[in-house]
């Protein structure tokens, strides 16, 4: 099924020198060790990966003692699960024991060690995260998931219900990965299973569905994943909260016109939340949003909401006042906007608004008391100051003060 360009990525993979080292140490007389998972799902779609993971027959003490055999450097990052991790030249490689799960609670498991390439398959999430390829070049590929490569389809490995049931987690990754790999609509029996294990996200750290979250926000198919979330009515579940994805999709039409505009993750929560739902404070506990980062999005829905009631005139204020976020602001105002070229020239504004040069210690010199007042003037001159076209010269902001002191304006 797979062409000859995906055979010889395959067969490359094989061929790297340190991987090379690394499979001649874990592949002894009587025993087994293949890659896994996503490092061969990835050469056949040639898709570059940084992870290499490797399954094994060999028990965790003989990986640890063959790897430093062989000069590698050998880390019981999870012992426990049976995963040894070797460096060796800049490079890391995990390697774990087959395993078979003999109890789990919608989270964890306890598992058993075992020598079974199949069984241990049978224990992942999708198809497509189960081949395998062994140090003889062959592709093992027990549940379908090359076909599903090609299809661009995302399945559940046997029963959904079941592989939910084990870790609800899945349900989240299902997204994620569907909207980085998939094409078209989202496998039916996987969305229906989600739908009816939807209770079990409850469980889950926020820490883990703040994760999933955003890198499905910057995987390539976010939209419409999200639409078909969002039909299904799942989208509360996922977040939490108030979402707008009308917003969203205007957002993604217009990154799409003009890609050179930066577009990270948080910047996409604020498209995905509504302008009720940006500022919940729900939000910080419901993806564990850091302090600096509630900030931001509080700073993008003060300036969003300041450009949408018109106040084109204050892209300089904008700066000044929401120095994180004026950007994306405008941004979003623009995607919603029927003029969006007109308030995407703000954002060059934003970024290159003049200096003001008055400052409280010209109030001060010019005899107010120290104290709230000065605030307050200040603030009133630099709208003045702005209103009148923010002038750049030190000369022409002077001469504005000057008469904005004798004008009537009163201290």
């Amino acid at each position: 099924m797979r062409d000859g360009q995906a055979a010889q990525r395959l067969d490359a993979l094989l061929a790297d020198p340190v991987l090379a080292n690394l499979m001649v140490a874990l592949n002894p007389p009587g025993e087994e060790t293949r890659l896994v998972g996503g490092i061969v799902r990835n050469a056949l779609l040639g898709e570059p990966t940084d992870d290499v993971d490797l399954a094994t027959t060999l028990l965790p003490p003989d990986i640890l003692k063959r790897g430093k055999a062989m000069g590698w450097k050998a880390v019981p990052t999870g012992i426990e699960h049976g995963t040894i991790t070797l460096l060796r030249a800049g490079r890391s490689f995990e390697v774990t024991t087959l395993r078979r799960d003999v109890e789990t609670d919608g989270r964890h498991a306890r598992v058993l060690f075992g020598r079974d390439f199949r069984e241990d398959a049978a224990r992942r999430d999708f198809t497509i995260n189960a081949l395998s390829l062994g140090f003889d070049g062959r592709l093992h590929d027990y549940f379908g998931g090359e076909a599903d490569l090609v299809a661009r389809m995302v399945r559940f490995i046997g029963d959904p219900d079941t592989r939910l049931r084990e870790d609800y987690l899945r349900g989240l990754r299902f997204f994620r990965f569907s909207a980085r790999y998939g094409e078209g609509r989202l496998d039916p029996a996987g969305m229906a299973a989600i739908a009816r294990n939807r209770a079990g996200f409850a469980g889950l750290s926020r820490e883990r569905i703040r994760q999933e979250v955003f890198k499905l926000l910057m995987a390539a198919r976010v939209l419409p994943v999200l639409e078909q979330m969002d039909a299904a009515g799942l989208l509360p579940d996922l977040l939490g909260i108030e979402s707008d994805l009308a917003r969203f999709a205007a957002r993604a039409r217009l990154q799409a016109q003009h890609p050179h505009l930066p577009w990270p993750a948080l910047a996409r929560l604020a498209a995905l939340l509504s302008r009720k739902g940006l500022v919940d404070p729900a939000l910080q506990e419901a993806l564990r949003l850091s302090n600096e980062e509630m900030r931001w999005l509080e700073q993008c829905a003060g300036a969003e909401d300041l450009i949408t009631r018109g106040a084109a005139h204050l892209a300089s204020w904008l700066a000044e006042d929401f120095p994180l976020a004026a950007g994306e602001a405008i941004a979003l105002a623009a995607a919603v906007s029927a003029e969006p070229e007109r308030i995407l020239a703000l954002a060059e504004a934003a970024e290159k608004h003049p200096r003001l040069h008055v400052s409280g210690r010209d109030f001060l010199a010019a005899g107010f008391t120290p104290g709230p007042v000065v605030g307050a003037r200040l603030a009133a001159f630099r709208t003045a100051w702005i209103e009148a076209g923010a002038p750049e010269s030190e000369a022409e902001q002077r001469a504005m003060f000057s008469w904005f002191l004798g004008g009537g304006t009163g201290r």
